[in-house]
């Protein structure tokens, strides 16, 4: 049977891998404890889910907008500017099937064959696979403890090309764990300046960051980066939703436009009942559920810190 190459030259998730042997060893009776996939272990809150119950029997069962029904667009692009200060219509915003799914399909929207497209390390395992998917070329900027695994201003100048396209930028990051400083996505920004550069800002964990660390979305750092920049998000870290699959972008029109046609032949949708779930989400209850969370997350990494850190040669 033929597979294409296409196919055959896209390697499984690491993260899925480990997430899965994890559970095989649990289930054969080991006592392990699984660190790869970024999974909260918080239930969906109730609220969330009465509201996707309330939307199933009000028959919200059918087709939507490609892009997502206008409320939700409008949920998520208020909360955008009350939160982000990020300025946008509710027609700037797609919807779609969990934050991976925003990631490939921004880069189908935006990249040619032959584009490169500037990936700092580390690097989540999805992204040079979304890249080359779209028959762009990963050009992998390598960091070190020295900046704290932060590109620099210096090494974004000299990783451009007359074939550079995008930047993909993911802060909060994972699997690093950092965040870049405000001046830190400026100076970045500075360099993009008099480009025709995209960047796609990867800001799927902005609401779990620790200690003093200050979150910025880099969109809302100048007019030019505004113009330049997709913004993706979405509800599986912060609401604890990873199986409702989904995730969002906001940026200019035409990419959104042509994300939406890309998307009216992949899904059609994303999963209507699912999406007046996300409306809920966004509302008032969210802000202490959220920090809730976050605080247990923070203790548990100071715990994972001092058990590690004890332990000879690591």
């Amino acid at each position: 049977m033929k597979v294409s190459k296409r196919a055959q030259n896209v390697p499984a998730s690491a993260t899925i891998a480990v997430t899965a042997r994890a559970q095989q060893l649990k289930a054969q009776g080991v006592d392990v404890v699984g660190f790869g996939a970024g999974a909260p272990d918080f239930d969906t809150p109730d609220y969330i889910k009465d509201a996707a119950i309330e939307a199933l029997k009000a028959g919200k069962t059918k087709y939507t907008p490609a892009a997502g029904i206008v409320e939700l667009r409008t949920a998520i692009a208020e909360k955008l500017k009350k939160e982000n200060g990020l300025d946008y219509s509710p027609d700037q915003v797609i919807v779609n099937i969990g934050g991976k799914h925003s990631v490939y399909e921004a880069m189908q929207a935006v990249l040619d064959p032959g584009d490169e497209v500037i990936l700092p390390t580390p690097y989540w395992v999805t992204y040079p696979e979304t890249i080359k998917l779209a028959g762009s070329i990963p050009v992998i900027i390598q960091t070190d403890k020295s900046t704290g695994y932060k590109i620099t201003p210096m090494q974004l100048k000299e990783a451009i090309t007359e074939k550079t396209a995008m930047l993909l930028i993911n802060s909060p990051s994972n699997p690093g764990g950092f965040t870049y400083t405000p001046e830190e996505l400026k100076a970045i920004a500075q360099v993009l300046e008099g480009t025709e550069i995209m960047v796609i800002s990867d800001e799927i964990y902005e609401k779990l960051i620790y200690g003093d660390t200050k979150f910025v979305s880099f969109a809302s750092l100048s007019e030019d980066a505004y113009s330049r920049t997709l913004t993706l998000n979405g509800f599986s870290k912060a609401f604890s939703m990873t199986g409702w699959r989904l995730g969002y972008t906001a940026g200019p029109l035409d990419v959104i436009k042509a994300m939406a046609r890309l998307q009216d032949h992949m899904t059609s949708c994303p999963v209507t009942f699912g999406q007046y779930a996300a409306i809920a989400a966004v509302g008032e209850p969210a802000e202490k559920i959220i920090e809730n969370m976050r605080k247990e997350f923070e203790r548990r990494g100071k715990y994972m810190s001092e058990r590690l850190n004890s332990i000879e040669g690591i």
